[in-house]
């Protein structure tokens, strides 16, 4: 008689959802850079539906950003939480923060550079800069976490 299978062990389960915030930060963060290439090419912001795509949109963004500062195993208990969270984890977060940092400041600059050729309103470049930084740490968080699985 086969034995009975036993319930995953706590590093199983914390290493299946590490592999599982890799994939899901990465894949997030394409679709919330790419759906503003959407937004550019019409950003006709005065109508009732554009309201609520800049509202979804910037509830989106603190999602996000939310997901990114509590990405451990939340709802997983302590014990799990703990060895999701490690050092290595904590580490790719802050580069992720910094990333998304400069990746801001390089677009202000940017965006200020260009407003010298083109009329650009101060809706539209907060827009720009949260999507850009948004996204760069989301993927770079995402990034840096499936490089430390493939070598840990």
């Amino acid at each position: 008689m086969p034995a009975p299978s036993q319930p995953p062990s706590d590093i199983e389960i914390a290493d299946r959802i590490s592999r599982r915030r890799a994939r899901v930060f990465t894949v997030m963060g394409v679709y919330f850079i790419a759906g503003q290439a959407i937004w550019f090419s019409n950003p006709d912001g005065t109508s009732r539906p554009a309201h609520v795509k800049i509202a979804a949109w910037l509830a989106w963004a603190v999602v996000l950003l939310i997901a990114l500062a509590f990405a451990g195993g939340a709802f997983r208990g302590r014990r799990i939480r703990a060895l999701v969270e490690d050092e290595v984890s904590r580490a790719n977060r802050g580069r992720a923060y910094a990333i998304g940092f400069w990746v801001a400041a390089v677009t202000a600059i940017a965006l200020y550079a260009d407003s010298m050729f083109e009329d650009l309103t101060g809706r539209e470049a907060v827009r720009i800069i949260l999507t850009f930084s948004v996204g760069a740490a989301i993927l770079a968080f995402g990034a840096l976490e499936r490089r430390a699985l493939k070598s840990g």
